[in-house]
């Protein structure tokens, strides 16, 4: 190697790695959707997960509750039917990753469980709803 292409590789190697931003369209309904005061709106983060637009999100709005599960129990409802087999394929977030009962977090109109989780890669115009409907039972 000459001087010059040992003096680019050092630069390349010290040069900070560019910032990605990605923007997408997020929604939100029910809960979310009161608390916020809004249904839609394009939002700007660093990164391009899922995760990252998760925790910049909730860093600017305070609705990671309403979302978010921090405990397995917050993620389960009483009363379901108990079964031995369930038809098709069912995935779940695991724990810590988790939305509460109800709540759920869509990447273009899929639940983000049947694409990568919370490392979903996202790019410019997705579409990332906040569903937490309004729901009573008794």
């Amino acid at each position: 190697m000459t001087t010059d292409t040992l003096e680019q590789t050092a630069k390349e190697e010290t040069a900070p790695s560019e910032t990605v931003q990605t923007t997408v369209n997020a929604r939100f309904t029910g809960h979310v959707r009161t608390k916020l005061g809004m249904h839609r709106m394009e939002f700007t983060f660093e990164g391009d997960t899922l995760r990252e637009f998760l925790d910049a999100f909730f860093e600017e709005y305070d609705v990671r509750e309403l979302v978010i599960a921090e405990r397995e129990a917050d993620a389960t409802t009483r009363g379901w039917v108990k079964t031995d087999h369930i038809p098709g394929t069912w995935r779940k977030n695991p724990e810590g990753e988790q939305t509460r009962a109800y709540a759920r977090v869509m990447v273009n109109g899929k639940f983000n469980e049947n694409l990568d989780g919370f490392d979903t890669k996202l790019e410019d115009g997705d579409r990332v709803a906040l569903v937490y409907p309004f729901t009573f039972c008794v």
